[in-house]
């Protein structure tokens, strides 16, 4: 994400103005409206990345302490990151991400009354 300021960014996605200190938590790295993000840190290697596509959250994954965690795919490498989830996420896709295996299940519902 274009950098506007040290405490603010462009979303990648959307274009809002982000502020990069959550009020409730560590340095954000995604956008809280859309929670889309850019590929600037190389997880795999270390370090910064030169790819700078886009990262698409995907998923949500809740840690053993409870805590909510956003995993993003590179649009255009397919590389896996995580980030917290802060207070002023946008709660509606959060859910809908946190529901989505429950919704749309990789079988047929049905299997479970022959159960």
């Amino acid at each position: 994400m274009p950098i506007t300021s040290l405490d603010t960014f462009l979303c990648v996605w959307c274009g809002l103005t982000v502020h990069a200190h959550p009020a409730d938590g560590p340095r954000r790295n995604h956008c809280p409206s859309c929670l889309h993000s850019r590929h600037v840190v190389d997880h795999v290697d270390g370090g910064p990345s030169e790819c700078a596509a886009r990262m698409t959250p995907i998923s949500i994954a809740v840690l053993r302490n409870g805590d909510w965690r956003v995993i993003h795919r590179c649009v255009r490498c397919d590389e896996l990151t995580s980030s917290p989830v802060a207070g002023d996420d946008n709660r509606l896709i959060l859910m809908r991400m946190a529901v989505r295996p429950l919704a749309q299940p990789p079988f047929p519902l049905e299997a479970f009354g022959e159960l």
